[in-house]
């Protein structure tokens, strides 16, 4: 036999494996617009008016900035835990209070200690809620008081096929789950759209729903604000996991079948010589 003729042969080969593995690698990866687009059903949903008083609510381990003012700073002073009484000097008076005051964090029963007022239960107010009866109460003593109160630990985790994971701090206590994605980037093109998992605490208890990008019923759950220390996961689509893993199967395929070509035709040349 021509070894001109095995060498032709194995190379033949070799190339058919290779063109077999790129349309293997391939395939999975066709997507149409129909696996991409958000609320593909939008022009059927019936509009309603917005959610614009949804507020947030004050949870265990949160952590709140709370400043008391008035026209008569002497006596509003006590009700303030600031850290110039811890013995920081570094704070002037023309800081940001929310910067020169020191935190309080919601214990495990729900209570904060205030100062003066003592223990206050807190958890499952608004801020708004909490204001109002922080002004109530101040104001017993306090004549005219102001009030200001802040989450400082509004935070929302993104996860899976997005460009930025993270975990990311909030600037405002009303954050859509557009909002949040659009914070981590968006999706990647790889992520499935259908299966977006949200995973909140409710009553001490981790649940977790299963949300829908593609369908414009988003905009009237009750999933479409989120809460505080959410986290979101985005799964990678079935074409994603299924080209991660043909890639895998198909290399592993094609090394052993080009190792084995190049070995039948090395032992069949060895022995027609």
């Amino acid at each position: 036999m021509d070894n001109k003729i095995f060498s032709f042969s194995a190379r033949a080969l070799t190339r058919a494996i290779f063109a077999c593995a790129v349309v293997a690698l391939l395939a999975p990866s066709c997507a149409t617009k129909k696996d991409i687009l958000y609320f593909q059903n939008i022009e059927e949903i019936e509009p309603k008016p917005l959610n614009t008083q949804y507020e947030a609510v004050i949870k265990k381990d949160d952590r709140l900035t709370i400043v008391v003012s008035g026209a008569d700073k002497t006596v509003t002073a006590p009700y303030n835990l600031t850290l110039g009484e811890m013995g920081n000097s570094g704070y002037g008076a023309s800081q940001n209070p929310e910067n020169a005051t020191l935190t309080y964090l919601v214990d495990p029963e729900g209570n904060i200690n205030f100062p003066i007022l003592g223990t206050i239960h807190v958890e499952g107010m608004t801020r708004n809620e909490l204001v109002n009866y922080l002004q109530t109460e101040i104001g017993k003593d306090v004549k005219d008081p102001i009030v200001y109160v802040s989450f400082r630990n509004y935070k929302i985790t993104v996860l899976g096929e997005v460009r930025s994971p993270g975990t990311y701090t909030m600037d405002s206590e009303k954050i859509t789950l557009l909002q949040a994605l659009g914070r981590a980037g968006d999706l990647n093109l790889t992520a499935e759209r259908e299966g977006i998992l949200l995973i909140r605490e409710e009553d001490g208890i981790e649940k977790h729903y299963t949300i829908d990008l593609k369908s414009a019923e988003l905009l009237n759950s009750p999933y479409f604000y989120l809460q505080q220390n959410d986290v979101i996961y985005v799964p990678a689509s079935a074409s994603r996991v299924v080209a991660a893993t043909t890639a895998t199967g198909v290399w592993s395929t094609v090394l052993s079948s080009v190792t084995t070509t190049v070995s039948l035709v090395t032992l069949i040349i060895s022995l027609t010589r």
